[in-house]
């Protein structure tokens, strides 16, 4: 029987995860965890039995504790709590799908427990990379990619051959098509219609900016060793082809699949071994794929993350935190959707840069960052 620990289970791919445990014979929950969703934490508590139940926040935590005191759950609380959950007993792997840098010390600490990684968080990988990477070499920990492109990368990687050059797929998100005059006056409703895929409120939004993407080539360089200028991002707006991967003799390798998260959920909970059909199939003769280059003047983020991915260093934090923090302000209608860019822009080329960080020094950089972003918008 294999255990997981689910970190975000109350979120998009926590959910996910549990409905593909649901349709699997030997998977087991050994641990979840929750911001403040408690009452959705209750519901899986007494579905999945867990060992342990982390909330990040601690009041909630409290009123948890209370309403499940008849389980034999044991509720914990803050990042103490979350890392106490990603290092439960007798775990064989941990799905990290906390939302942006929170994820980060848990992972940490997941793989310090010698606990295998199936990373759903980007975020880790962009701002801490170097670290992450060392630290799963240093305990023989295997990290396998939730992300659609990221497991179409390493699943096309498993005929043992060396990357040449990574493909990466983009839908092109909401506004797919638009110049910058036209993204002026968007809304965040307008941003949340993603065409294809159903995820949470900040990835989608980084869908819609095109930083999804540029996040997702941080990640790829971290996660396969592949040069930057060997990474390609090329628009696919079917989401059909997840990603593809081209080797030495120019032959290219693509996954592919319904725009569906619980295939590369369950690929890595069951890896190596595939099992059970759980998506819709695809009907070949009724595709029509077609890809194009992304448009890089409309949507600056996509090099501007590339750009702090190659400096290195802090700078990747540090456009990670001036994202997470102006794509929260944009949700709440409290800037214009291309004030996202300008912010995150501003922040990547006047932060205080720190060529070999430490993780006090990256977890440093994204708060201040944060903390700089919001009382500039108080007193604006």
């Amino acid at each position: 029987m294999k255990k997981i620990s689910i970190l975000g289970s109350t979120g998009s791919i926590g959910r996910q995860a549990l409905d593909v445990i649901d349709k699997l014979d030997d998977i087991s929950v050994a641990a979840i965890s929750t911001n403040t969703n408690i009452s959705l934490l209750e519901m899986q508590i007494r579905k999945y039995k867990p060992q342990i139940a982390a909330v990040a926040d601690e009041a909630s935590a409290a009123k948890l504790k209370i309403a499940v005191a008849d389980t034999s759950a044991k509720v914990v609380s803050g990042v103490r709590g979350i890392c106490e959950a990603a290092t439960a007993e007798g775990a064989n792997a941990v799905l990290t799908s906390i939302v942006g840098i929170a994820g980060l010390i848990p992972t940490l600490c997941a793989i310090k427990s010698k606990k295998d990684i199936l990373l759903a968080n980007k975020e880790t990988l962009v701002a801490a990379g170097d670290i992450i990477i060392n630290a799963a070499k240093d305990n023989n920990v295997n990290i396998i990619p939730v992300d659609s492109e990221h497991s179409a990368i390493f699943q096309c990687l498993q005929c043992g051959a060396n990357a040449e050059k990574i493909i990466l797929t983009a839908s092109g998100g909401a506004f797919y098509g638009k110049k910058r005059e036209e993204l002026k006056n968007v809304t965040a409703a307008q941003a949340l219609s993603h065409p294809n895929w159903v995820m949470g409120n900040k990835i989608t939004i980084d869908s819609a900016t095109l930083m999804n993407k540029g996040l997702e080539v941080i990640e790829a360089h971290f996660l396969f060793g592949v040069p930057y200028e060997n990474i390609e991002v090329v628009v696919h707006r079917q989401s059909i082809i997840h990603s593809m991967v081209e080797f030495s003799d120019n032959s290219i390798l693509a996954q592919m699949g319904m725009p569906d998260m619980r295939l590369p959920i369950q690929y890595a909970i069951t890896f190596p071994k595939r099992t059970k059909q759980i998506a819709q199939k695809l009907n070949l003769a009724d595709l029509c794929l077609s890809f194009s280059p992304p448009d890089t003047d409309s949507f600056r983020l996509l090099p501007l993350a590339v750009e702090a991915g190659k400096k290195g260093g802090t700078a990747p934090a540090a456009l990670n935190a001036a994202n997470e923090a102006a794509v929260g302000l944009f949700l709440k209608g409290s800037i214009n959707f291309l004030d996202i860019e300008n912010i995150v822009e501003s922040y990547l080329n006047k932060h205080y840069f720190i060529k070999n960080p430490s993780l006090r020094d990256i977890i440093n950089t994204d708060r201040q960052i944060k903390n700089e972003i919001r009382l500039s918008k108080k007193k604006a």
